[in-house]
């Protein structure tokens, strides 16, 4: 779910931003980036006009800081971020529920991939059954263990770099990787671990 913010709803959480101190326009871009995990990254062909008519109201003030022009939130700004509070409680919920749904997406693709992780060792097994009802007396088990070993090196890098890219590719975007999420997928690679040494111990 990506956020929409409606004129005035951007509008409000800009100022809000800046009621929690004076920022420079890229740290405003980045703040609604992180608070809406990266499913919102405004241009700042988006931003800029808005904080100039936000100063232009006399809500906001600018001010020069070296190479940087700083936002800083008037006590008129101030006045309004407080009479639109339940307003802003919206937004903030609105922002959460993307956040939470993001985060769950992310825990649905590790599901995903543990289950195809485990649907490749359980062919792996049905064809080395298969493969043991065939063998014959000319066969080399040391041969034989070296393929199956390879499939399943085969698998894990191929869950490994899937896994590690979708979620390099979500906090790249600025999104929140949740330590329950990373707890599930330890549990989940613990549990296969030990399903497989049962498996391999007959």
């Amino acid at each position: 779910m990506t956020p929409v913010f409606s004129h005035g709803d951007l509008r409000l959480y800009l100022l809000n931003l800046l009621d929690e101190g004076p920022r420079h326009g890229y740290d405003v871009m980045q703040a609604l980036a992180d608070r809406t995990g990266g499913t919102y990254t405004p241009s700042a062909g988006t931003i800029y006009p808005r904080l100039a008519k936000l100063e232009e109201e006399g809500l906001v003030t600018k001010s020069v800081d070296g190479r940087k022009t700083v936002y800083e939130i008037t006590e008129a700004g101030r006045a309004e971020v407080r009479a639109r509070a339940s307003d802003l409680e919206g937004i903030e919920a609105g922002l959460s529920d993307s956040v939470r749904l993001i985060a769950e997406g992310v825990r649905g693709n590790v599901r995903e991939a543990m289950k195809s992780l485990r649907a490749d060792l359980a062919a792996a097994r049905v064809d080395e059954r298969a493969g043991e009802q065939t063998r014959t007396a000319s066969d080399d088990p040391r041969g034989r263990n070296r393929e199956q070993l390879h499939r399943a090196d085969a698998a894990l890098t191929e869950f490994r770099a899937r896994v590690r890219g979708d979620l390099r590719t979500h906090v790249a975007r600025g999104g929140e990787l949740p330590s329950s999420v990373v707890d599930q997928l330890t549990d989940d690679l613990d549990r296969i671990s030990r399903e497989i040494i049962r498996a391999l111990r007959g």
